[in-house]
């Protein structure tokens, strides 16, 4: 009797045994096949630098030259910063003179340039006036009463024939009382005496 009980008892312990390694079998099979859930990656947002944004560069405004005598359109030229009288002669053209010209030298806003005639005594500077040396104050009237045909033609938009009328005018009529007077030469308009009023004179 004590042997069958043992006997029973050694075979429900084996039994217990075998369904416990079994379960750990099962288990372990299991546990492989069931996808694991992968660890989240760290979210990482890139912010990007600010682009550094050059000033903007300060745009320089044209100087203005009156280029007159000796070239084919006596005027007011505008020409960029740094230009020199060799621009200016180029840009008016004419057979000057050359030789007595500083054709480097850099020019100022508001300068005049004379351009000589070829054989030309006692021309005025080739280079006068300009913002540094006084603005308008440095600038030389041309007495419309008493200035040569040569000095007439240093008169933006003045020629030769233009020149020669005021001569004639004067001789005829003259001396002229205002400097608007001059607006009774043929050619001379207007748009013309705004360029002229600022540099002739009646005195």
């Amino acid at each position: 009797m004590g042997e069958t009980t043992d006997q029973g008892t050694g075979q429900y312990r084996g039994y217990i045994i075998l369904c416990s390694v079994l379960s750990l079998i099962v288990g372990g099979v299991v546990g492989y096949f069931i996808p694991h859930p992968q660890p989240s990656m760290p979210i990482v947002v890139s912010i990007p630098l600010p682009t550094p944004t050059s000033l903007p560069t300060p745009t320089l405004a044209p100087i203005r030259v009156h280029v007159s005598g000796a070239v084919h359109h006596p005027d007011v030229y505008e020409l960029p910063p740094g230009s020199i009288v060799q621009d200016a002669v180029d840009v008016a053209g004419g057979p000057a003179d050359l030789d007595r010209i500083n054709l480097a030298l850099e020019l100022q806003d508001q300068q005049q340039v004379y351009v000589p005639h070829q054989g030309e005594t006692n021309p005025p500077p080739p280079v006068s006036g300009g913002a540094s040396d006084g603005g308008e104050s440095a600038v030389v009237l041309v007495n419309i009463n008493t200035a040569t045909a040569a000095e007439l033609e240093t008169l933006p938009r003045v020629g030769p024939v233009t020149a020669q009328r005021i001569l004639e005018y004067r001789e005829a009529n003259g001396p002229f009382e205002t400097i608007e007077d001059i607006q009774n030469i043929t050619g001379i308009g207007p748009a013309t005496f705004e360029g002229l009023k600022g540099l002739i004179t009646v005195q």
